[in-house]
């Protein structure tokens, strides 16, 4: 089982200036060093515990052996984790959206802080990834409250229209997040009031350095523009990980 990678722009500023505080001796250096090296784990280490449920998921995620464009990193973890939950219990969420799913990560996390009539629907178009999950799912005492749908998001968005959801958490490719964004407000899949998150948005910094820009930095720095230039929606970019975006109808 290998360590994550350095994925957001907190964590690979701390393994720069930690590498770099290892060749140079200069007091400054090494308490930037140290400053960006303790950031996550002093959020892990005084945000509420995960339960033994999410502990369980985020270890058998670790265990895999993931190839192509799937990787340990795409899960949520436990800060975030944690602020999903803390969402759907502040919004009074019954419904919840999960465009994305992964492992189960976000669901679960979502689906504990449900009250006990409440639920999930997942997207997830991998489905042995949806079917690793619904073991973690069957494992934890919230897990039924998890609809997991098996295919390209958008045919399951469309499939659910009619539908309304408090809370929508969009963490699934990032070249379709636009067109995920305006089929969830086109639909009016977002219940009035309703909060919309979307993770990835700062992609490791991508969006304001210099460097070469992947596909899918490129896609999020085009997202975040677009959705800057909606007049039917606010957001607001916060620095968490890699970015979460909270996005509402004007």
């Amino acid at each position: 089982m290998s360590a994550p990678r350095p994925v957001t722009p907190a964590s690979i500023l701390a393994a720069a200036l930690t590498a770099l505080a290892a060749r140079i001796d200069e007091p400054e250096l090494r308490a930037a060093a140290e400053l960006a090296a303790g950031l996550d784990p002093y959020l892990e280490r005084w945000s509420t515990p995960a339960s033994p449920a999410l502990e369980a998921l985020a270890k058998l995620t670790a265990a895999q052996t993931w190839r192509g464009s799937l990787e340990q990193e795409m899960l949520s973890g436990h800060v975030e984790g944690r602020v999903l939950a803390m969402l759907v219990h502040v919004s009074r969420a019954r419904r919840v959206l999960d465009i994305g799913m992964f492992t189960g990560y976000s669901a679960l996390a979502m689906a504990e802080a449900l009250p006990a009539d409440g639920s999930v629907v997942a997207c997830e178009i991998d489905a042995a990834v949806a079917e690793l999950a619904g073991t973690a799912f069957t494992a934890s005492p919230d897990g039924h409250k998890i609809d997991v749908r098996v295919g390209p998001a958008l045919d399951t968005l469309r499939g659910l229209a009619g539908e309304s959801f408090e809370l929508v958490f969009l963490d699934a490719d990032k070249a379709g997040y636009r067109d995920y964004l305006d089929i969830v407000l086109e639909l009016n899949l977002l219940a009035p009031h309703g909060l919309v998150c979307v993770d990835n948005t700062l992609m490791q910094g991508q969006p304001w350095t210099s460097g070469e820009p992947t596909a899918n930095g490129l896609a999020i720095d085009a997202f975040n523009r677009a959705v800057a230039a909606d007049p039917r929606v606010e957001q607001v970019i916060i620095p968490l990980r890699d970015g979460l975006t909270l996005i509402r109808r004007t």
